[in-house]
Order: structure tokens, then sequence, then C-alpha cells
């Protein structure tokens, strides 16, 4: 629970799958198609996760996209397997907004991709996974002109359609601002308990992966809260264990990090099983997707 300091003694894993990110050819396998998205959740699953993050990518082009049909087939694959693994869909495409050159910045970039809380909810309110992200606010993303844009007016209308749907919301906190913003949505009624927090610490430049940073939003968290961390690139592995520390749960996956060592490409399964050793080093045992269901406090599927 959130203001427990004991080390968490049942860590649920989540697997980020595949991301937006500009990955593609940096990495020799990253999972573009609905068929590879399904299969590495699937894989992932099998190495011990028990929630699958999923993003969608345009299958020619290997770019982000938001094409509610790509979302319906990875749900069906795996949901045709027999897994009983959590699916998690992200809700926060649509708010990349790339500003334009200095003497007119008002000329957005081509890759701009900036739409209401209806849209980004379309294929959450259609498919009605178990868990979607929220993405608490609005963020200089990396270094550029990248601009992710999540208004207080758009955050509440995507809760109120998330909370209506039933869906449970993964509270995505890139700063300390997004927890300020979702405690008071909280107060507002748009959020049902127990609330799910994910600290996202490493992304330039919203908060470094640092272990007092972890802890002071663990101690900012209202009661009786759940919530996991994780950081990106080489301090994924250190921020799971910081994780479980703080009596919390723990991401990892190739949206967040592409080598399993130095020099060395990941796979999903692989950086599970790498979060599992962790976590059993530490004392503490894995939660499967039924434990997780409980701790999570999620509607059974197929409601």
């Amino acid at each position: 629970m959130a203001n427990s300091t004991e080390i968490n003694r049942r860590v649920i894993i989540t697997c980020a799958v595949t991301g937006a990110g500009d990955t593609v050819g940096k990495h020799p396998a990253i999972p573009v198609t609905p068929k590879q998205i399904a299969e590495a959740a699937l894989e992932a699953a099998s190495a011990g996760a028990a929630v699958a993050h999923i993003h969608v990518r345009d299958p020619e082009t290997g770019k982000p996209c938001r094409d509610v049909a790509l979302y319906r087939e990875v749900m069906e694959r795996i949901r045709s397997s027999g897994s009983d693994v959590i699916v998690n869909l992200t809700a926060g495409m649509g708010g990349d907004l790339f500003i334009g050159p200095d003497h007119e910045p008002a000329r957005f970039g081509s890759d701009t991709d900036l739409v209401g809380a209806e849209a980004r909810a379309a294929h959450v309110a259609e498919l009605l996974p178990e868990i979607c992200t929220l993405d608490c606010g609005s963020l200089n993303f990396g270094d550029g002109s990248l601009v992710y844009v999540s208004t207080p007016d758009i955050l509440r209308r995507q809760a109120a359609i998330i909370q209506r749907l039933g869906v449970k919301p993964e509270l995505e906190i890139f700063d300390t601002g997004n927890l300020w913003f979702a405690k008071r949505m909280i107060e507002e009624g748009l959020l049902d308990a127990p609330p799910l927090f994910q600290f996202c610490l490493g992304i330039p430049w919203g908060m470094p992966p640092e272990p007092r940073m972890m802890l002071a939003l663990r101690d900012m968290l209202p009661a009786n809260s759940v919530w996991a961390g994780f950081g990106i690139g080489r301090m994924q592995m250190p921020m799971v264990a910081q994780a479980v520390l703080l009596g919390g749960n723990v991401r990892v996956g190739l949206e967040d990090n592409l080598y399993l060592d130095r020099g060395v490409p990941a796979s999903n399964g692989g950086l599970v099983e790498r979060a599992v050793t962790i976590v059993e080093a530490l004392g503490s045992g894995v939660a499967g997707p039924g434990e997780a269901r409980e701790i999570l406090g999620l509607k059974a599927p197929g409601r």
C-alpha cells in the first residue's frame, strides 16, 4: 500500500512490449505487426509478467498509430491464446505536438498527432481492456520540439470516459505536478479506488531515475494506493530493485530499454526473466494474473 515502508512481498510485473518510440532499426526485433506484438505479450507472460502493456504500430512503417483495428487484432490474438495475462492498452496516443521553427512556432511538424479525450479512448471504449493508461500531465518530451499534451480539461474528460467504461486507469506520472493533479481527480470523484499509479522515471525532461525521487513520489501517494515504477535504459533494472524495496510493483520491456546487458539486445521475455530474478533475490515473490487482479481491484475479464 502507498504509505508502507516495507518491501513488497508480492510483486506485479508489467511488460511494456513495444512502445511508441523511434526504436525500429535500433534493435533487431522490435514488435511491429499485431501478430508480433501479441506474441511479445505472450512471451512476457510466460516469463512471469502478469500485465502486458500494449501500443500498436503501423505494420508497414513501424511508426506509432491509433488504429482501432490493430488494437483489436492484438487483443483477439492474446485472448484466443488462452493466456490469462492482463491487458493494459495505452490511451496516451494523440498527444504529440511538434512545435514549428522559431520564426513560425504555430506551423506544427508533420508528425503532430493531437486529438481530444474521446479519440484517445476510442479503442478502449470498443475493446474494454482491464487496464488503460492515463498520462497525467503535459511534458517537454526529450530534446527538440516535441511537447506531449495532456491538459487538465482533456484529463478530466478522459478520466470520466474511462470510469464510465469500467476500465482501471493506470495513472502515468512523468513529473510531480502529474501526481498532484491525479490526486485532485481522486478528490473530484473521477478515479475509483484503489488508484493505480505508475512512476515513469528517466524520460527527459520529466523526473530523473533516482532513488530519492521514487521515495518522494511514494511518500506523496494517497492512502490505499497501488503503485509501480520504472526507469528507462540502463536504469531499468536498478529501478526494479528500488520499487520492490519501497513497497511497489515494477515494469520492464522493450518500450523502455533495448538491452539486457551492455551491447546485448534484449527480448521482452529476457527482461521479464531478469526482473523475476531481482524480485526473488530480494526475498519477494511474483504475482500471477489472478493475484494481480485482486491486488488491483480489477473487474473480471469479459464483464
